[in-house]
């Protein structure tokens, strides 16, 4: 409000430096006259703008009590649901299948084969769209992680990735940073990556709450934080990545780092139902005019509506991507698809 009240100072200055100007003139026995009709249109323009603005400060304070008021209703489902969540039992193929088209429909594709069957369903919620993958695994090996153009340090698009290896379905993989030497820049892998069942270079162990998920020797979703080697390795997984943070263990949401909390933007994400069949979930963002992007908290509580029971976020922002059949799906925010050092392929 201070610099609002600033604000309007510096705009009314000219019209007080004016009537002052003519006070003192006036005061001063000088012939200086000013019709007080010439002073009015624009002390009415004034007072117009003064109105408008205050309409819109007004306006944003009740979006912000408005966003807030959201936030907590947020929390406290979330923290019906984590008490809830953990007496649910497993359920069926065909319950889960039920969930599914209940809630998002008959799917936009689909393919069947006898590594992998695949369906993909359009995603809107208030505010965001996206896509969601529900993947049943009859052969691990179809899914799969794979480095930009096969190289260390290099980055690909998510679409460039599954051209080259012919695969079925593509998303964006976990989180990098960049690394230049001797005048040359890298794009490296954040954390531990497993690409066909070796990890690429050196283990990291965990730290600062990030996690490795990805799929063991059995399809199904192995995610966690390890912080060495062996315990990670004991799980024999075939493909994963690293970031943060972990969203769903056990069927109840895990609570959000406070510098991840209430935040919309793109994501993506890796999770798995009740039933072992994996789900991929890319949401666009920063895009007023398609889809402003989602919070963890909500996209918690849809997974949980979805019949997930374990969930992790994968890097977002502009690297998110969802491509099938060599078809970009989503809108990347950046306006287009972001080269990364890492994608999540399946195979057909």
């Amino acid at each position: 409000m201070r610099i609002i009240n600033i604000f309007m100072i510096t705009l009314l200055a000219p019209f007080i430096g004016m009537i002052a100007g003519v006070y003192h003139a006036m005061g001063s026995g000088g012939s200086l006259s000013v019709p007080l009709e010439k002073l009015d249109p624009a002390m009415q323009a004034v007072r117009e703008e003064t109105v408008s603005l205050q309409s819109s400060v007004g306006f944003i304070r009740e979006t912000a009590e408005q966003q807030q008021k959201l936030y907590r209703e947020q929390d406290r489902i979330l923290a019906e649901l984590a008490e809830k969540s953990g007496s649910q039992q497993k359920l069926s193929d065909e319950a889960y299948e039920k969930i599914i088209l209940d809630r998002l429909g008959q799917p936009i594709y689909q393919h069947n084969s006898r590594r992998v069957d695949v369906k993909v369903f359009p995603l809107q919620g208030i505010g965001y769209r996206g896509y969601i993958a529900k993947i049943k695994l009859h052969d691990p090996t179809a899914f799969k992680v794979v480095l930009g153009r096969d190289e260390l340090g290099a980055g690909e698009t998510t679409s460039a990735a599954v051209k080259r290896t012919g695969a079925l379905l593509g998303i964006n993989g976990g989180g990098f940073y960049n690394v230049t030497q001797a005048g040359k820049t890298y794009v490296l892998p954040m954390g531990n990556t497993i690409v066909d069942g070796k990890i690429i270079g050196e283990f990291q162990p965990s730290h600062k709450d990030l996690f490795f998920a990805g799929v063991d020797g059995d399809g199904e979703l192995l995610g966690g934080i390890f912080f060495d080697e062996k315990s990670l390795l004991k799980h024999k997984p075939v493909a994963g990545v690293t970031f943060v943070p972990a969203l769903i263990k056990n069927r109840k949401p895990l609570p959000i780092p406070e510098q991840w909390r209430h935040q919309k933007q793109p994501r993506t994400i890796i999770g798995e139902y009740g039933n072992d069949d994996l789900i991929l979930i890319v949401v666009d963002g920063r895009q007023a005019d398609w889809s402003s992007g989602v919070t963890l908290e909500d996209l918690q509580i849809k997974l949980i509506e979805f019949g997930v029971v374990e969930a992790y976020n994968l890097d977002g922002g502009g690297s998110s991507s969802f491509v099938y059949r060599d078809k970009i799906l989503n809108r990347p925010s950046d306006g287009r698809e972001r080269s990364v050092p890492t994608n999540i392929v399946v195979m057909p």
